[in-house]
């Protein structure tokens, strides 16, 4: 039975795992390098689907998950698929749950880690930057950091993202790729005012616009509504736009293929990345047009996309992974967070259920499937974004066949 586990990375996958084996009352320390919870804070807002939502609900103490959709954004989530001229081509309607740990939900990735650092003060260390591992004679591993200090472990977990140290020492043919896809982000604010200068299609849930080739935006409402804060959870003392998490804001990402941005894209300042979108939207319809040129141009941000590379099951021992550690994916599905979360609740259960090499194991295995599946289907998604073909992007085909599948969603097709 696995006594002491160490997980390398306090990211949204490690952290739950942390407060679902700190719920069964095991024995957990967390290493992450930044020096402070707001060392590394991420600006946007984050989908979490069922899969999130269920791990979310099963880890966290009861508090923690009631502070969860207390600060959860109030946007709808049906689906739209739209022109750049805003005409709708199709809307995947996707009823409300009646449980909120089976529903979609929008929530800022500040606020989100606040909730899953809260309780955690004698779990995570700070400051803690890993270095490698070495395997000792009686099967434990000792883990050594940059401050020259070291630590012993049963098991370790791999939960230091996409530029994983634990994966590149104990998987080190398990690559990650760029995709030559290239996206730029920022925040329309939602105000009284500014509400009324977009089509309500654009605040009544999420969508991607479809031009006619090689490139693609997606926008997502993110409406707090009157309620930002949850017993201190849902602010923050940080400054500025984009770690701004107590007010209403339509996120956009606006992606094309490498080749399609100007050569100097990545030195770029968050004005100048707003100019260049603005010039290469500039047939598209007004409204799409004012979500990019009213952004506060410190919301604006480059993010390059990148992928894992699937690779062949490994024999299991007392080290693993979760996250983009070992299935790092492209932003355009929206499942990354989701899928790390899943990740979390599978291998709680498998290390409160004993520990064992085997657990670990079937952990694993589970993992391989739906991880690397959805890296594919993720990478996929990456090319139709910014594809030639605007039906083959809509995708109505596999629409038809998720309605077939599943009932509950409708798809209607407009012309």
């Amino acid at each position: 039975m696995t006594r002491n586990i160490a997980i390398i990375g306090g990211g949204i996958g490690g952290l739950c795992l942390a407060q679902g084996l700190r719920k069964a009352g095991l024995d957990v320390t967390v290493y992450e390098r930044d020096r402070t919870p707001a060392d590394r804070l991420q600006g946007y807002r984050v989908h979490i689907d069922p899969n999130g939502a269920r791990a979310l609900h099963d880890c966290l103490p009861p508090q923690l998950w009631r502070a969860f959709l207390d600060t959860a954004g109030q946007s709808g989530q049906d689906f739209g698929f739209v022109t750049e001229r805003l005409e709708l081509l199709t809307l995947i309607e996707t009823p409300k749950a009646a449980d909120p740990a089976d529903d979609h939900h929008s929530v800022s990735r500040i606020t989100l880690r606040q909730v899953l650092l809260s309780g955690l003060d004698d779990v995570v260390r700070f400051g803690k930057s890993y270095e490698r591992y070495e395997r000792l004679p009686d099967g434990r591993v000792e883990l050594f950091f940059a401050d020259g200090t070291s630590e012993t472990a049963d098991l370790v977990v791999g939960a230091d993202g996409g530029n994983s140290r634990v994966r590149r020492q104990y998987l080190p043919h398990a690559e990650r790729v760029e995709t030559g896809i290239t996206t730029v982000a920022g925040k329309f604010p939602l105000t009284e005012e500014t509400r009324k200068l977009v089509a309500p299609r654009l605040t009544d849930g999420p969508n991607t616009v479809i031009p006619p080739k090689s490139m693609g935006l997606f926008t997502a409402p993110h409406d707090l509504g009157d309620g930002v804060a949850y017993g201190g959870i849902g602010v923050t003392e940080q400054e500025g736009a984009l770690m701004d998490n107590t007010s209403s804001y339509i996120l956009w990402a606006f992606g094309a293929a490498g080749a399609g941005f100007p050569a100097d894209i990545s030195e770029m300042s968050g004005e100048q990345l707003k100019a260049t979108v603005a010039r290469m939207i500039r047939s598209w319809h007004p409204d799409l047009r004012r979500l990019v040129d009213m952004s506060h141009p410190d919301t604006v941000s480059l993010l390059p996309i990148r992928t894992s590379v699937p690779i062949d099951p490994w024999p299991a021992t007392n080290i693993t992974l979760l996250g983009d550690a070992i299935h790092s994916m492209t932003p355009m599905r929206g499942i990354g967070a989701n899928t790390a979360l899943r990740d979390a609740r599978l291998l709680c259960r498998a290390l409160t259920g004993g520990g064992s090499i085997e657990a670990v194991a079937e952990y694993e295995a589970q993992m391989r499937e739906y991880g690397f599946g959805a890296v594919r289907d993720s990478l996929r998604a990456a090319e139709q974004f910014v594809g030639d073909s605007r039906m083959a992007r809509v995708g109505f085909k596999t629409f038809l066949r998720l309605t077939h599948r599943f009932p509950s969603l409708k798809a209607r097709a407009f012309s």
